[in-house]
């Protein structure tokens, strides 16, 4: 274990021995860091927080610290981190609160760029991007493999389903559907990331029948409860991603982007 002599570490923390501490970092007593993971200079860890292998975690970022709800007292909730995240500089990813789950839960795989913020009570999947100064306030959920770009501002309760993909300075104030592009101050819907499908592989058909999809629930003219009705009715909706499109919206509680 490489610990530099100006870090402090509580005794009580919970290190792999393979875990790297840079000067003057702050590890609390009820952290847990595994394998691999590598806490730069002037970082501090705080809480019931547990990290998984193979992290990094930049200069200045504060990691679960106390969350910002004046209804937190103190109580002993709890930040989980998966594996191979990277956490850029000024970051900060608060714990959660009693009056949720009580945790506020990272997946793996993810990049957290500089002065990212991850509120109390989140919880973000894998593989997703959030760009400089993107912000996550209280209770948000976040799939896997979305882009948030910078100074994107997600509303408390608000859910960004998988491969969807918020444009810079967004201001969304209801759910992200999976696939879909939004952007603007409130965030408006702007189609979906067809050139990513491309990029990934996605057979023709099933990109012919998303795009069929979001144009029935975007510009059909109907309610949103007749278009749903009508595509999972439909041959499309035999395709595993319009059936999941179609169910990131029905699981909506705050209403979608339009």
């Amino acid at each position: 274990m490489a610990i530099h002599p100006t870090a402090l570490v509580d005794p009580n923390a919970d290190l792999d021995p393979s875990v790297e501490i840079g000067p003057f970092s702050v590890i609390g007593a009820n952290v847990k860091i595994g394998a691999g993971s590598i806490i730069k200079s002037h970082v501090v860890i705080n809480g019931h927080t547990e990290i998984g292998e193979n992290n990094e975690i930049y200069q200045f970022a504060s990691v679960g610290e106390a969350n910002q709800d004046k209804k937190y007292k103190g109580e002993p909730t709890r930040l989980l981190i998966g594996d191979n995240n990277v956490i850029r500089e000024n970051a900060t990813i608060h714990r959660g609160t009693i009056q949720d789950q009580g945790i506020t839960v990272i997946g793996s795989g993810n990049l957290f760029m500089a002065s990212t913020h991850v509120g109390h009570d989140c919880v973000v999947g894998d593989n997703n991007i959030m760009a400089n100064y993107a912000a996550l306030a209280g209770h948000v959920k976040v799939g896997d493999n979305v882009i948030l770009a910078g100074y994107t501002g997600i509303h408390q309760f608000c859910q960004v389903n998988s491969f969807s993909m918020c444009g810079m300075g967004s201001m969304v104030t209801k759910d992200v559907p999976r696939y879909v592009m939004v952007s603007g101050n409130p965030a408006k819907a702007h189609g979906m990331n067809f050139e990513g499908m491309r990029r990934r592989g996605t057979p023709k058909e099933v990109i012919r029948a998303l795009r069929n999809a979001y144009k029935s629930v975007y510009l059909k003219g109907q309610t949103l409860e007749a278009v749903l009705n009508e595509l999972e009715q439909s041959a499309d909706f035999a395709i595993s991603e319009v059936a999941e499109f179609v169910a990131s919206i029905r699981k909506s509680e705050r209403g979608i982007v339009r």
